[in-house]
Formats: C-alpha cells, structure tokens, sequence
C-alpha cells in the first residue's frame, strides 16, 4: 500500500477517535437540517411497496449528509495536513460520489436494476485502473487481469450488499460504523494511516446519521447513502492491507469485516433463485424480515445484526494479531460460523404461500 500506507506525521490513536467523534456531531447536526429540507420539498420513501417495514412515510436524502460528512473532512483534512496528496484522496472518493449520485437519482426519479449495475460496474472498473496505476493493490495476487476482475466483483458486490442490508432502521448505518471503527483500528495497527483516517471519517459519519436512522427512524439514507458506502467501503478494503500473514488469511480480513451484508446477499440470491424469484426484485426475505418473522422487534433485530457484525469484527481483528500457527484456526472458525449462520437463515421462513406466488407473476 505505498500511496496510503502512512501521513507524513503520526498521530496517536486517540486521535483517530476524535475524527470519529467530530464527524459525528458534524454529520449528525447536518442530518437535521437535510431532514427539514426533505420534509419541506415532500421527499418520502413512502411505504407503498411490500418489502418495505415502515407503515407510514419517512424523509430521504440522510446519505447526502454521509456524503458531505466524508468528503468534506476527508478533503479538509488532507489539505491541511499533506496539501500534496489531494489528489489521492479525491481518486478515493469521486468514484463513490458519482455512484451516491447514481442512487440520489434513483431515490428520486427510480432506476431500473441495469443503469444501477452499469454504473456500479464502471466505478469497480475505475477503481480498479486507479490501484494497478498506482500500485495501491492491498493484497495483489500477482496478477493485474485477476487483480481488477477481484476489484471489480468486490465493489459490486458489496455496493449491492450495503444497499440490500439496508432494509431495516439502523441496520446498514451501524453495520457499517461498526465494520469502520475495526478497520480504523487495524489499518492503524498496520500504520496505514489515510485508510485510518477515511475509516474513522466513515464510522462518525454513520454514527451521526444513526442517531436520526435508529427505530423509529425518522429518516433514510436511501440509495445514495448506501451505494455511497458500499463503494467507498469496497475501495477501501481492496487497498488495505493486513500486518504481515499468510496470503491466504489477508483476504479474510476485510471479508470477515462485512461478512454479515454479505451473508444478507447470499441468503437473499439462493432463496430466491430456489424459489424461481427475480433477485433484482425486492422482498421480505432479508436477515431483518426473517427474524421478524419469528416476532422479534426492529431493534431486537438490528441489535442481533449489530452483534453479528461485531463479532466478525472481532475475528478480522484476532486474525490480524495472533501467530502464523493459529490463521488457520481463526479462517477456520469464522468460515464455519458464517456457514452456519446461512443454515441458519435459510431454515427461517421469508414469506408465506402467497407472498411467494404474488413474486413469481
């Protein structure tokens, strides 16, 4: 990671932590007066759909505060501290700004899945050109054909997954303040001090908006918000890279981070693809919809989402502290657990006989 891998001054931990806390309170108070906006110019995610868990409207455009929260410090940050690496840091972001601007569309006028995955696919593409030309691969295979097709898959597919585990209040904006403040920690640990900084800016970030996105929420982050993130999110990982092990482990790292919207994704694409639904279309089928189906509450439900997220966090951070003789083991755990927690889910019932045949016409 040698474009990312340190600023030209240390700073101590802590000091991360106050990013954390000072895009919070920036983004948190900036949600408020977005939200009023919304509510003036009548912009609802109104509930007229049967996939979504809201009975009454609720005001879009929280992810324009996320956006603005991470660029704005994002920006500010680096021209006070390395004006020279502006730069860099506008490569990071702009790629995820144009696909928050995709969904801030969609949010607004709709889009039908292809545009949506065309311009996931073109900001996975730039990325990918992006960490060949500047050597900024966290952990290359060797191979720059298989180094973009790795990239590619990974953005889209996180995009996809941020914006589907989105489906509940709070789930998609803890979720990924958690994952954010782990990888803060380990990219500090492996003294990648800007994939730090951006995570830390991250996680404040969602944790502002979260005060307003928590059960009931009083507004969402939409599209725009959650492709924002994933992008973001994605770009970030594919640079990071883990302190010194295996080959093979440091791609558990990262995944094991977001191993829960991933698990969200699988669960949701299998079911569906066995019950002859169109994955592209919406449904009650999430991690979120099956536990409320066993009568759980929303928080109950996101609060066990949460953990989950933590405890894949946990294992991301355990693997990247223990001895080489004991990867195995962690890899090992964490890839069963995952496996069992799809049996899981997959044993839950998503929807009744006819939710099923209203899907499949």
């Amino acid at each position: 990671m040698p474009a990312l891998e340190s600023l030209p001054v240390s700073y101590p931990l802590y000091a991360y932590f106050a990013l954390i806390g000072l895009s919070m309170t920036f983004v948190g108070l900036l949600t408020s007066q977005i939200r009023k906006f919304a509510i003036k110019k009548r912009i609802y995610d109104f509930p007229k759909s049967s996939h979504k868990t809201h009975s009454s409207p609720v005001p879009y455009l929280g992810g324009v505060s996320i956006i603005i929260g991470v660029t704005f410090f994002s920006i500010a940050g680096t021209a006070v501290i390395a004006p020279s690496e502006v730069d860099l840091i506008l490569a990071v972001l702009l790629p995820s700004i144009f696909l928050g601007a995709v969904g801030l569309i969609d949010d607004l006028l709709g889009l039908e899945p292809l545009p949506r995955l065309v311009a996931q696919t073109l900001v996975g593409s730039s990325v990918a050109m992006i960490l060949i030309k500047t050597d900024t691969v966290g952990s290359p295979t060797g191979s720059n054909v298989a180094d973009v097709l790795i990239t590619i898959l990974f953005i889209v597919g996180l995009s996809n997954s941020i914006n589907f585990f989105d489906n509940v209040d709070g789930g998609a904006s803890g979720a990924v303040a958690i994952a954010t403040a782990v990888l803060t920690l380990l990219a500090f640990q492996s003294n990648q001090l800007y994939i730090a900084a951006i995570a830390a800016l991250i996680s404040g970030s969602t944790l502002g908006f979260l005060w307003w996105n928590k059960s009931p929420a009083r507004i969402y982050m939409g599209d725009a918000g959650s492709l924002f993130l994933g992008s973001l999110l994605g770009s970030v990982l594919v640079r990071f890279e883990p302190n010194p092990i295996t080959f093979a482990s440091s791609y558990f790292v990262p995944i094991f981070l977001v191993a829960i919207p991933i698990l969200d994704t699988t669960v949701v694409i299998v079911s569906r693809m066995l019950s002859g639904i169109s994955p592209f279309k919406g449904g009650r089928d999430h991690l979120s919809h099956r536990l409320m189906r066993l009568g759980w509450s929303k928080i109950r439900t996101v609060l066990t989402l949460w953990i989950l997220v933590l405890i894949f966090g946990l294992l991301s951070l355990a693997l990247s502290n223990v001895s080489y003789s004991h990867e195995r083991e962690i890899v090992a755990l964490g890839s069963c657990f995952w496996l069992v927690l799809f049996l899981i889910f997959m044993r839950i019932p998503s929807r009744d006989a006819e939710s099923i045949h209203q899907h499949r016409k």
